[in-house]
């Protein structure tokens, strides 16, 4: 039974490795595109950010088919909106076109970053659930790595002038074969609950191996009542400020750090700081790497240290290494540093924020709300990414050790706000952190 329940996992978290992928591949393109599209700093700054207006659109709705179809079949709909992307960037045959199919992909990536958590946060024990929603931020820099390992292979190959058109398209095939496997997984034992669904959900917890099953329906439907009793559907009320606020800030912080920026750009700051194309190509690779291994590390004690601890950890250590780079860029020296210090906050925000931030998400709503509360919260992660990103090589292009230091000053803002209002969840079920923060104050 506990067989199922890591499958069911693991297969919703794959779209976090699509995710991850198709936001970090631009890196690997982005002098391509400029060439071929004759584009200004700005126009590529809009390119890149296409795709994050569609996550913005996607991570606003992406809650709606999932509370009306289910989760599962929701996550099935978006798999189909990451193949059509990636063929479709692969073969655009003009600017226009190519902004098209990544405002789909981005539809794909705002949905699966609302869906994918909440459902693996839906069907985990209290125990594990930091560990369980954890795959799929494991799978985002998973997908990151595979990205920046796929463009140097393409760029060593020499693929030529369609370099850039194999590097964007050949995502589909992880896409299609996350489409099949989504057939394997049960539902949403809470969404069928939500539903009426009784007897179903009954199943879907004996199937995962639940050892109190009546229990832990009791629970599930309990909390449903109450809600609907108490009319706490509503997302914005008092009884949900507390959470609206952590959805809000945590999205909004994480992209403050400047994380996103780094990894769409992370070629070209490579390249002001002197090296070359493919050297930049493998220096991605390094940094992706360590993204990878230090989500894993946070992973193995983000139920033991807990969410809040691993925020403020990670606030200290990237504001520190943003300052170094936001230096380096401003001295014009120790350019050989700059591959460390980057190394460096990679490794401080993958053990912090980057490991928390879906788990903290899918874990602070109660489950009326859920849906709506993960899509908040994606929604100004996402928002803030597509600003980010749009206005990053407009200011690195004046003076580009200034965003590195706006950052670096975000971070010790995120300390200071951690420290004051972010309460910890670890090993509390989804039902108790409902009334822990009904009606909390901020």
């Amino acid at each position: 039974m506990k067989l199922v329940l890591w499958r069911s996992a693991l297969t919703a978290a794959l779209g976090g490795l699509l995710f991850g992928f198709d936001t970090a591949v631009i890196a690997g393109v982005t002098g391509d595109l400029t060439r071929v599209f004759s584009l200004s700093p700005g126009l590529l700054g809009i390119t890149v950010a296409s795709a994050l207006w569609g996550t913005v659109l996607g991570s606003v709705f992406g809650g709606v088919p999932g509370d009306r179809w289910g989760r599962r079949t929701a996550l099935q709909g978006l798999a189909m909106l990451y193949v059509v992307s990636a063929l479709g960037s692969g073969l655009a045959w003009d600017w226009w076109s190519l902004l098209a199919f990544r405002i789909i992909g981005g539809l794909a990536i705002g949905g699966s970053s609302v869906l994918g958590p909440m459902y693996i946060a839906e069907i985990a024990p209290a125990r594990q659930r930091g560990r369980m929603v954890g795959l799929f931020q494991f799978n985002v820099v998973f997908g990151i790595l595979v990205a920046y390992l796929s463009n140097y292979l393409l760029g060593v190959a020499a693929a030529g002038a369609d370099e850039w058109r194999w590097k964007l398209s050949v995502s589909a095939v992880p896409a299609v074969l996350f489409f099949v496997m989504l057939f394997s997984i049960p539902r949403s034992p809470r969404w069928l609950a939500g539903k009426g669904r009784v007897e179903e959900a009954r199943a879907v917890l004996q199937r995962i191996g639940e050892e109190d099953v009546e229990g832990e329906l009791g629970a599930i439907l309990a909390a449903i009542r109450q809600e609907k009793a108490e009319h706490s559907h509503q997302l914005f009320c008092r009884q949900h400020r507390l959470p609206v606020f952590l959805a809000i800030s945590i999205g909004v912080f994480n992209q403050l750090s400047g994380i996103n920026a780094i990894l769409y750009y992370l070629n070209d700051i490579f390249l002001k700081g002197g090296f070359s194309k493919v050297s930049s190509d493998l220096q991605a690779v390094a940094i992706g790497l360590t993204n990878l291994c230090f989500t894993m590390l946070a992973m193995t004690v983000i139920d033991k240290i807990g969410r809040r601890t691993l925020l403020l950890i990670g606030s200290l250590g990237t504001a520190a290494c943003l300052a170094g780079v936001a230096w380096i860029f401003s001295a014009a020296a120790h350019e050989t540093w700059l591959i460390w210090l980057l190394v460096g906050f990679i490794a401080f925000f993958a053990f912090s924020q980057g490991a928390v931030i879906w788990v903290y998400l899918s874990e602070v709503f109660p489950t009326m709300v859920r849906a709506r509360g993960q899509s908040l919260g994606s929604f100004s992660h996402w928002a803030m990414n597509a600003l980010i990103s749009a206005v990053f090589p407009l200011m690195a292009a004046r003076w580009v050790a200034a965003p590195f230091a706006f950052f670096a000053a975000m971070m010790v803002l995120q300390f200071v706000v951690v420290y004051f209002w972010y309460p910890e969840t670890k090993g509390v079920s989804l039902e108790d952190l409902q009334k822990k923060m009904a009606g909390a104050s901020v």
